[in-house]
């Protein structure tokens, strides 16, 4: 089990922002912003790349979250960032498919 995983069966404890049946939002444990959340499904699928047909659905979910968790914590109207790392020189650093949202100051361009 990923670390994700186990964050989403109450195993492991986090700060869970958001949750339905399909996936869990959660603080980030290392923010790189004021407001750090990452969004995963509760069902593993290793990275973007490793998405099939069958998982359109639940991606387009995952995706659709978002702006519901960025009015909850507030950075809906200020404006918020969303990043999918796919592979080591990305950044991913968990192999499970995580979306992370960023917000609560002014995020820059590129991103480096």
């Amino acid at each position: 089990m990923t670390i994700f995983e186990k964050i989403a069966a109450r195993e492991i404890p986090a700060k869970i922002i958001h949750e339905t049946d399909e996936l869990v939002a959660f603080h980030d444990a290392n923010p790189k912003a004021p407001v750090h959340v990452l969004i995963v499904p509760r069902r593993p699928i290793a990275r973007i790349g490793e998405a099939k047909a069958d998982d359109a659905a639940l991606l387009g979910r995952l995706l659709l979250a978002a702006p519901e968790i960025a009015r909850k914590l507030g950075v809906a109207e200020s404006g918020y960032r969303l990043v999918l790392n796919n592979g080591r020189d990305a950044g991913e650093s968990v192999p499970h498919l995580h979306f992370h949202l960023l917000g609560g100051r002014s995020l820059q361009w590129p991103p480096g």
